[in-house]
């Protein structure tokens, strides 16, 4: 084989046309033919190039993530998380932006960005002109690609990196749509500082989203792009204004939009909102940020609500001690939705704990729990809204409930107990219903309550033995605004609206009412429109202070005390959170009508009727029958009138009517007795004597005994009685120094151990005989009761004055 036929050159078209499976015969060299398929060979060669550089050298990815932006429902910014490099962005996509924005944006950059393959050769010609007539680069002739190219893969300006821009804008053209290169465009443009993306930098300069861009703002942010650290309008004014109005005569030039608008906006100065970055609900936004990956977060929020009620509670920071914080939610009971989330008073407050979300934490319910008791017991067929229960003191085994501070009032009806919030009332409801039965049903409906570990309901659970979060627990008061579906708070959009029926329409309405002050029945029902029904809670020693109301559009849930759960003497829900949930939902109502928004009403459900009952039987009964000691009317559901509650260790007729017989004479015989007539007579029950008149006590009420025929089985205790101190005796302190005065006390009669409470509160000395000795330091009324072991209890009222 000669030299010649060794170095000839291979024929390409042939090789070509045996990988592509043509013909071996091919067209004459220098035909037509030949060079069309030289040229398809050749484009080819070039596209398999191109697949493999590709793939050996991948574009970097485009994505945002890192940065997260967190939305109010209106999608303001309420808070931001930088990604990695500082930088934050607002994802948005085009049809988000203002139309004005994106004309001006394309007049400006890139007028055939729908046309060319992502490098415009005119724009690359143009601008080499001018940087050689110019002896300076005075354009660059990038289109809105060769940025985005330039965004995502940085290079420095020569040849070799022009080169590589380009390379990766036919990559970008390759991968992605016209649509998805200008949203990459939209979020990572720079706009000076830490901020990328027209998203980011609206808000940030203009306050407002990128939708309500006016003509002059949308050339503004067209133009900051080109070099955002020289056009930062808030630090270079003039040569921001300057940039923009060379985009407004672009867009006069080009036709692109009408003379008069764009000679308005060369008259608008260049006027921007505060610099300031979003700083609103950033407790809820660390929770959310947790649990999502997502760069872009909507909420329910209401961004105004939040506004005013985070100016209200920074203004309580003088009002609470120095360590306690406050937290608020606020949920819009119709949608379930979470309009407001405050987590703590005031992030950056370490003293405060700042950082703990309270909204979330779990915390003593102390009696929040009690509206919940009071609805089953009437579902129930235990009570009705007037039903006589005992606010005396009881044990339970080694239990003693005392009160919270205002001693016993003896018989106290169902809606007076629980709108005052008495303890020994709730328990003795709690023992009858079940504390298995409460918890499971509050469980079962979407509350659950947190117990200590391996321990079971007791009756403790009722006045705070167990634990709950502020969110639970304010959406679970959503029974009595939905007609006793508990549902839980939705705070972001997507959130699915769940629902399970807890308690019936009726006694959700007969709890509300009475929580709003509407103890009985009256000439209108109706609550009015602007009604607040709510409840308190205090936690074991002075922990935990909270408010849950229950308003016509809103729940609002109120807590207050120190995270760490230190004790504050004297903050309790009364005094610490009601106020505060009192303003917050003054707020809300002043927004409401401010934007006329009307309030819904409560209608009264047919099936709660009122009743004319009489205590102590807790019957209807005629007002002129001897055994109506006390008329009063109540609410029922479906005309249920339970009779007066027993406790466990009551006998059964001794919380109303009790069968004695009579003789001829009116006095009570044994029956078995001649001429014995038997005859029901209501008595209170025994533990109420010390609270009742003298003609309602059991001695006034029980006719005499016949001596000649005595009643057999019928011998009572000893009553029992304090000695000491008479009742409504005024006491003072024994010298202008002493700040406080010493009581020796004893009881005499009744039975076996005693239990002694001072104003409610349980004492610790418990004796069978002899003297206690108890200290008093507040002035004013206080009351002194003791419990036997037979169930009788007695008490005293005096009086400390200077």
């Amino acid at each position: 084989m000669s030299a010649r036929n060794v170095l000839k050159k291979p024929d390409w078209a042939k090789l070509w046309a045996f990988a592509l499976g043509l013909p071996a015969r091919l067209p004459q060299r220098g035909s037509w033919r030949r060079r069309l398929l030289n040229l398809m060979v050749a484009l080819v060669a070039i596209f398999s190039i191109f697949l493999v550089a590709d793939k050996r050298f991948p574009l970097p990815p485009v994505e945002t993530r890192g940065a997260q932006i967190i939305l109010a429902e209106d999608g303001s910014p309420l808070w931001r998380f930088a990604d990695k490099n500082g930088i934050w962005r607002y994802p948005v996509r085009s049809d988000e932006v203002s139309p004005e924005y994106i004309e001006a944006l394309f007049t400006f950059e890139d007028r055939w960005f729908y046309y060319h393959p992502g490098i415009n050769p005119v724009a690359m010609f143009r601008a080499l002109r001018q940087n050689v007539v110019n002896g300076r680069i005075v354009s660059g002739g990038s289109t809105l690609t060769m940025q985005v190219a330039r965004i995502i893969d940085p290079h420095d300006r020569s040849i070799p990196g022009k080169l590589r821009q380009m390379w990766r804008t036919l990559q970008l053209e390759w991968h992605y749509s016209k649509k998805e290169i200008l949203t990459i465009y939209l979020n990572r443009a720079p706009f000076g500082g830490t901020l990328e993306g027209i998203g980011a930098a609206s808000w940030a300069y203009l306050d407002k989203p990128p939708s309500k861009m006016t003509y002059a703002e949308a050339a503004l942010m067209a133009a900051l792009p080109q070099s955002p650290s020289r056009l930062r309008p808030d630090r270079h004014g003039e040569a921001a204004r300057a940039a923009r109005d060379k985009v407004l005569r672009r867009m006069t030039e080009f036709n692109a939009w009408p003379v008069e608008r764009v000679t308005e906006a060369l008259e608008e100065p260049v006027l921007l909102s505060p610099r300031k970055e979003p700083q609103l609900a950033p407790l809820l936004a660390r929770r959310l940020a947790l649990q999502s990956s997502q760069s872009k977060i909507r909420t329910n929020i209401d961004v105004r609500a939040q506004l005013q009620l985070e100016a209200l509670l920074k203004s309580w920071k003088t009002r609470l001690p120095e360590r306690s914080s406050a937290a608020i939610i606020v949920i819009e009971h119709q949608t379930m939705a979470v309009r407001a989330y405050l987590g703590s008073m005031e992030l950056d407050d370490n003293k405060r704990f700042g950082h703990i979300d309270m909204v979330h934490a779990v915390r003593s319910p102390g009696s929040t729990l009690k509206p919940f008791l009071y609805a089953m017991a009437i579902d129930d067929g235990l009570i009705h809204s007037e039903s006589l229960l005992q606010d005396a003191p009881r044990r339970y085994g080694d239990y003693r409930p005392d009160n919270f501070s205002t001693g016993f009032s003896g018989p106290v009806s169902a809606s007076g107990a629980l709108y005052r919030s008495l303890n020994l009332p709730a328990v003795q409801l709690l023992e009858v219903y079940g504390p298995k039965r409460f918890t499971g049903n509050l469980y079962g409906a979407g509350l659950p309550l947190q117990l200590p570990e391996a321990a079971s309901p007791s009756l403790a659970v009722i006045l705070g033995g167990s634990g709950s979060r502020l969110e639970d627990l304010t959406a679970a008061y959503s029974i009595f605004a939905r007609k006793g579906m508990l549902a839980k708070a939705r705070i972001l959009p997507s959130d699915e609206l769940k629902e399970k029926r807890l308690i019936s329409p009726e006694s959700a309405w007969i709890i509300r009412t009475i929580l709003s002050g509407q103890l009985q029945p009256g000439p209108n029902n109706a609550m009015d429109a602007r009604t607040l029904a709510w409840k308190t809670g205090t936690s074991y020693g002075f922990r935990d202070a909270w408010a849950i109301g229950v308003g016509p559009r809103y729940l609002v849930g109120v807590w207050v005390g120190r995270p760490d759960g230190t004790p504050v003497a004297g903050q309790y829900g009364a005094i610490s959170a009601t106020p505060l949930l009192q303003q917050a939902h003054n707020i809300l109502l002043s927004r409401d009508q401010q934007r006329a928004i009307p309030q819904p009403l409560n209608p009264q459900p047919l099936g709660v009727t009122e009743a004319s009952i009489c205590w102590p039987t807790g019957q209807p009964m005629a007002t002129n029958d001897p055994n109506c000691r006390s008329a009063r009317r109540a609410w029922t559901r479906e005309g249920v009138t339970p009779p007066t509650l027993q406790t466990a260790d009551q006998a059964a007729d001794a919380s109303y009517l009790t069968t004695v017989w009579l003789n001829a004479k009116g006095k009570r015989v044994d029956s078995t007795c001649a001429s014995a007539t038997e005859t029901r007579i209501a008595l209170w029950p025994a533990v109420l004597e010390p609270w009742l008149a003298a003609s309602e006590r059991r001695a006034a009420r029980l006719p005499a005994p016949d001596n000649n025929c005595p009643p057999i089985g019928q011998i009572r205790a000893t009553p029992l009685v304090i000695a000491g101190v008479r009742d409504g005796e005024a006491l003072r302190r024994p010298g202008a120094s002493q700040d406080e005065l010493s009581l020796k006390i004893s009881a005499l009669g009744g039975a076996g151990q005693r239990w002694w409470f001072l104003d409610g509160n349980a004492l610790n000395s418990t004796f069978e005989h002899g003297e206690l000795t108890i200290i008093v330091r507040d002035r004013g009324q206080h009351q002194l009761s003791v419990l036997d072991e037979t169930g009788q209890s007695a008490s005293t009222t005096f009086k400390l004055i200077d």
